[in-house]
């Protein structure tokens, strides 16, 4: 599978919204609302699509990467490109992870030259963690949000 990266437009945007996570992972579900749709279109964020066009995932950079409770506690502090990512629920756990994070993680790079990438994880999301580490990501740092601890890492 080839997968491209293209601007979010309005109807990819709110597609994501609309997708289910199945718990522990529905943490990530987010309701479609006119201001969650305004964050995706914001122009911090990424739609992944596949080779039939078909909308698998997205990405976002910058401020909509971060968690408020990491900014609160400095997680964030050091220099660096965060990024924060979302692969379609049907394809999650089944292999599709690794394609998906080398390409976000290359067009990340290739805008943002030298910078390392950082990205913050629900502790509970082990598959997750998993694959960032297997993409060469190392645990930075920690925080707690009143829903679950967090971790960031990153890839320098």
């Amino acid at each position: 599978m080839n997968l491209t990266i293209h601007e979010m437009t309005e109807a990819f945007a709110s597609e994501s919204l609309r997708w289910r996570y199945e718990p522990p992972y529905d943490f990530y579900n987010v309701e479609l609302s006119e201001e969650a749709l305004a964050e995706r279109l914001d122009g911090t964020y990424r739609s992944v699509l596949d080779d039939k066009g078909t909308l698998i995932g997205f990405f976002c950079t910058g401020e909509s990467a971060k968690v408020p409770a990491g900014e609160k506690d400095g997680v964030y502090e050091e220099p660096a490109v965060d990024m924060g990512l979302g692969l379609q629920p049907e394809l999650t756990g089944k292999g599709h992870g690794k394609l998906f994070g080398k390409a976000v993680l290359a067009s990340i790079q290739q805008d943002h030259e030298g910078m390392p990438v950082r990205l913050s994880v629900a502790t509970f999301n082990e598959r997750a963690i998993r694959l960032y580490e297997n993409m060469g990501f190392v645990e930075q740092d920690s925080f707690q949000t009143e829903a679950c601890k967090f971790i960031t890492m990153v890839k320098k």
